[in-house]
């Protein structure tokens, strides 16, 4: 369990933003499952994915995220993680493979989602945030995903957990300035 309570690079939380983030949020929780719902909305509905605004923005750990207001899923699933390993939550980082059209015609993208324990189970969270298409809600109980995996288009839902961003991801982030230039042609 440990692995997922760690500070990794693109999981900063030791950062004084972070922190004074996860201050804020701690004070208005009433318990643990408060604080992991209130970190959720916060990251769903406060940190808008930079494809849905027209950001150009890269956000590539979890602070950058925080100060940039915005970052793509794999960034969003950093902050949220911190958050959460911040206060004591274990949390990890669970991926899709999703197609970039509503068939498999452009090919694939990751998406990136979290792993959080509950207490008593894992459970999965997508903040990656709503949009008319897109619709992910909260739930301690089940997962309420973004996206629902379309296997007959090469969709895969991996139901994996783990303990930072993938180094893949890491490092498409790291050779790009600009989100929209991204190279995203890597197997996964």
């Amino acid at each position: 369990m440990d692995r997922y309570l760690t500070e990794t690079p693109s999981i900063d939380y030791m950062n004084s933003h972070i922190q004074e983030k996860v201050c804020e949020l701690k004070n208005q929780s009433a318990d643990d499952a408060d604080y992991i719902k209130r970190c959720y909305f916060f990251v769903r509905d406060e940190i808008p994915h930079s494809w849905d605004i027209g950001v150009s923005t890269v956000s590539r750990t979890a602070s950058d995220t925080l100060m940039n207001k915005t970052g793509i899923c794999w960034a969003k699933s950093c902050l949220l993680a911190a958050l959460l390993r911040a206060n004591g939550i274990p949390s990890g980082i669970s991926y899709q493979l999703l197609t970039i059209a509503e068939d498999d015609s452009q090919g694939h993208i990751v998406h990136a989602l979290n792993t959080v324990f509950n207490g008593e189970k894992w459970i999965r969270l997508d903040a990656r945030g709503n949009t008319g298409e897109d619709d992910a809600e909260f739930s301690l109980d089940k997962d309420q995903l973004a996206f629902q995996v379309r296997e007959e288009f090469g969709e895969i839902d991996y139901r994996d957990n783990n303990d930072d961003l993938d180094e893949r991801l890491v490092n498409a982030l790291a050779q790009t300035e600009n989100l929209f230039e991204i190279n995203i042609d890597f197997d996964f």
